[in-house]
């Protein structure tokens, strides 16, 4: 699985265990709003803040301290550090009053988080909440009740066995004043100013605004509704319909309630082009992934992208709160000065014959498309995007499961829409492509006449069987010829058959090979030389090429695996 956000990607999620695996793929909600506090209410935590330090908690094993940055509010946060078979646990006991419900609440940030209570008294005696890695500070929120006798209840947070540190400030425990004491209560804060429309796209409006003090979060509402939270003081509006007017406005919030709203601003969002159709891909192509976020790999401009690659996949599209849309959210990190920019590196890529192409899944962009109005939905979505930054197709990446049906139906609308020019890439992992009823291995076939390439990910992988019936290890010639039979031999044709590969050791958790194994595994499959102990009975000299994750690794790594097998998939006969 290439394509996350971290380092190197792990092997899927499932390296915490199944509970998480069934947490991300049931899409539980790790992120809630507290009730509205009643008036007798009080945060019977103390230094919920953190800034007397480590005060009035304690942390396992010198695990924790106290920061001054980063921080949410105030002068401190807690940042937490699991080592070993600790996982970094910081606790208070705090006083509650018995027979009462309490809403324990606290903000994160970094790696693995958890917030949870024990002791209660009712029920299991303990309630707890999660959140994966992040990079942003993130609200966890759960609640309990307490027993007839309970006076005192053990709030905790903790991180993860072997992960990164974590981060947390303002916590809350907010219900009936157990006797001992409170933080001192915030008041709602003021009414923002300034509050100014930027940038506008087709389907999108930046806003900004000044701070206020006290404010531990804000509002953003679109035409009086919709209200988006937001912890800082500027927000993208996404999802939004071209060449409308939208009116903004924008409130404060604390844990003591909502400023009311600021002053309007009206903003209208730009008209969609016409792109034009792209060129045309070559009959042996190079694909690579290019990273739209800073994880550790050389950052790269889209103009900076090496000259070998043909196809670019532009990592990631973002999903929205409908369901099967997609946006896209230039990254800051990349380091364009604007939108503008951006757009005029993906023309000139096109000006020099490259495709470049949306990529929609990985971590973040992960998009459920299980019913005729997402497939819509998704096409548009997708379609407007093509309009706006000028990219000739879409790659599926989406690693979290697909439904056939309705991702091939999601796939003809937006062909229909964007002509028989557009490029339609796949980047399957190896367990989606071991025979044709798979769900990834069926939509390819349903889409075959529209189809460019699939670039099966023979990585993060393990053992896989070849279409001889034999398990192949990963990162052999063997595992790379013996599985592409598999999909020459399902339906597939020649040209859309890749075989995608990291660029480098860093690139993904396990399967790198050397680029000389890609080209042997290129040789043998196209002209039958080079190969190892399987030997497939016939030869497809059309095959499409290699694919790689990503081309920012592969700049790390100074560009040997472009430089080795660009040249030879251009090569091939």
């Amino acid at each position: 699985m290439h394509v996350d956000r971290t380092t190197t990607r792990p092997l899927g999620r499932r390296w915490l265990g199944g509970a998480l695996a069934l947490a991300v793929g049931s899409g539980l909600v790790l992120v809630g709003g507290a009730g509205t506090a009643q008036a007798a209410d009080v945060n019977v935590a103390k230094n919920s803040g953190f800034e007397s330090g480590l005060t009035n908690w304690a942390c396992s094993g010198g695990s924790g301290a106290a920061v001054s940055s980063p921080v949410r509010t105030g002068a401190g946060a807690l940042r937490a550090t699991p080592a070993g078979h600790d996982n970094a646990k910081c606790v208070q006991t705090v006083a509650v009053k018995p027979n009462s419900t309490y809403t324990l609440s606290a903000w994160v940030q970094g790696g693995y988080a958890y917030l949870g209570a024990s002791g209660t008294g009712t029920g299991s005696g303990s309630v707890s909440t999660w959140t994966p890695d992040s990079a942003a500070w993130k609200q966890l929120t759960t609640a309990f009740t307490t027993g007839a006798s309970t006076t005192s209840v053990e709030i905790y947070t903790h991180g993860w066995y072997g992960t990164s540190p974590y981060l947390v400030d303002d916590v809350s425990v907010f219900g009936p004043d157990g006797g001992g004491g409170q933080d001192p209560d915030p008041v709602v804060p003021a009414t923002p100013a300034g509050l100014a429309a930027g940038t506008v796209t087709s389907n999108s409006v930046a806003l900004s605004w000044g701070a206020v003090s006290g404010a531990t979060g804000y509002k953003v509402y679109r035409n009086g509704a919709n209200p988006q939270a937001v912890t800082g003081t500027s927000t993208t509006v996404t999802g939004l319909t071209a060449d409308t007017a939208y009116q903004f406005q924008v409130a404060a919030t604390n844990s003591a309630g909502e400023s009311a709203k600021s002053t309007a601003v009206t903003a209208r969002t730009a008209k969609v082009t016409d792109p034009g159709p792209g060129p045309a891909v070559p009959k042996h192509a190079l694909t690579g992934y290019w990273q739209n976020f800073n994880n550790g790999a050389t950052v790269q401009k889209l103009r900076d992208v090496q000259s070998q690659y043909d196809i670019i996949a532009v990592s990631f599209a973002d999903s929205t709160a409908t369901p099967g849309q997609i946006v896209f959210n230039l990254d800051p990190a990349v380091g364009y000065a604007s939108v503008a920019d951006f757009k005029a590196d993906i023309a000139a890529k096109k000006a020099a014959g490259k495709s470049v192409i949306i990529s929609v899944g990985g971590e973040k962009g992960n998009v459920t498309i299980n019913s005729d109005a997402s497939a819509t939905a998704f096409a548009n979505s997708a379609y407007t995007l093509m309009q706006e930054y000028g990219f000739n197709g879409i790659d599926i990446d989406l690693e979290h499961g697909i439904n056939s049906t309705y991702l091939t139906k999601a796939l003809r609308q937006l062909s229909a829409k964007a002509g028989p020019t557009m490029v339609l890439t796949m980047a399957p992992q190896t367990i989606d492509m071991q025979n044709t009823g798979t769900e990834y291995f069926k939509t390819a076939l349903a889409v075959k006449d529209i189809l460019t390439v699939v670039n099966m990910q023979y990585y993060n992988s393990g053992s896989m069987l070849g279409c001889d019936g034999k398990v192949y290890s990963q990162g052999t010639v063997d595992f790379l010829t013996a599985l592409a039979c598999i999909q020459l031999q399902g339906g597939l044709a020649p040209s859309q058959v890749g075989l995608g590969v990291p660029a480098s050791t860093r690139g993904a958790g396990s399967g790198y090979v050397d680029p000389q194994i890609v080209k042997n595994a290129l040789d043998c499959l196209t002209r039958g030389t080079g190969c190892g102990t399987f030997k497939p009975a016939q030869t497809w000299p059309s095959l499409r090429g290699a694919m790689t994750w990503s081309t920012n690794w592969d700049a790390t790594a100074g560009n040997a695996w472009s430089n080795a097998v660009g040249p030879h998939v251009h090569n091939l006969p």
